[in-house]
């Protein structure tokens, strides 16, 4: 008979101060990209498949499969699938925290990125996505005891130093509506719709989305669009109804009239003007 005891030491530890947010599961098509957009949260992104990029002010770090990305809070970015492959990642919006690393080449990076294990972390974000899909009691509190772990892990592992931040303390459902939005902005998109992906009353929806955001979710959605559509006025020879179409807008009366609420003038004279400046 064998019989092992192992005593826990007793050391006493806080609760770490961060909050899962929202995660998701996402795969894109070749040649896909978000927009342009920052958080005031920490965002986790582990490549599942494929390949791509992430896009900075000052530089584009390329990803590939089985690459723990994190971006720190109020960084702009955007992710974007190669032309040549899809890309499916799983992402977690996490607030309260910043990242850092005493022998990285800059300790206080905007961006790292980790070659992981890959069982071992999809089994703890596979568990954190059935807890979410299942809805059953308790899953928020299974979630985030999940994700505390897989934290703790990586600052013992990568030796990152997990630092507290202050944030405004958004509305997971806000996160999340928002989060999806970045992401999906060129899709046929209404109150309703973010409401039924979001699980929760559209009322409730709309309430807390300007409450935490100081606009409505379709007045985001529709800068989101907007911002997409400046870029490809500058930089594109695309038709206004192809630009129109192609962020998301039902029409191209439409796109006009939310482009000039937002910017004063129509998307021609914006496209002149820019042109004429550069």
């Amino acid at each position: 008979m064998s019989y092992k005891v192992y005593q826990m030491k007793g050391a006493k530890h806080e609760k770490p101060p961060f909050k899962l947010l929202y995660i998701t599961h996402s795969e894109y098509d070749k040649g896909w990209h978000s927009t342009q957009h920052t958080h005031h949260f920490s965002e986790l992104f582990y490549i599942v498949k494929g390949k791509g990029s992430f896009i900075l002010a000052d530089r584009e770090v390329p990803i590939k499969e089985s690459d723990l990305v994190i971006i720190n809070p109020n960084v702009e970015h955007t992710e974007k699938s190669n032309w040549d492959d899809s890309l499916e990642y799983i992402a977690l919006g996490i607030e309260g925290l910043f990242f850092s690393q005493a022998d990285h080449k800059s300790p206080h990076s905007s961006l790292y990125r980790f070659q992981v294990d890959r069982t071992n972390i999809l089994f703890y974000l596979n568990r954190i996505l059935e807890e979410i899909q299942e809805h059953k009691e308790g899953h928020e509190l299974i979630c985030q005891n999940i994700i505390e772990i897989m934290i703790i892990k990586l600052q013992r592992d990568k030796k990152l130093t997990i630092n507290q931040t202050e944030s405004p303390n958004i509305n997971k459902a806000s996160a999340f509506v928002m989060y999806y939005i970045n992401q999906n902005y060129r899709d046929d998109l209404n109150l309703n719709k973010l409401a039924e992906i979001g699980h929760i009353n559209k009322y409730y929806l709309a309430h807390t989305f300007k409450k935490d955001m100081g606009i409505s979710p379709i007045e985001y959605l529709n800068r989101v669009r907007i911002k997409e559509a400046k870029l490809m006025l500058e930089t594109t020879d695309y038709s206004i109804a192809h630009i129109a179409a192609f962020t998301g807008f039902s029409s191209q009366s439409f796109f006009t009239q939310a482009f000039k609420r937002l910017t004063k003038q129509t998307p021609s004279k914006y496209r002149k003007e820019m042109r004429a400046n550069s």
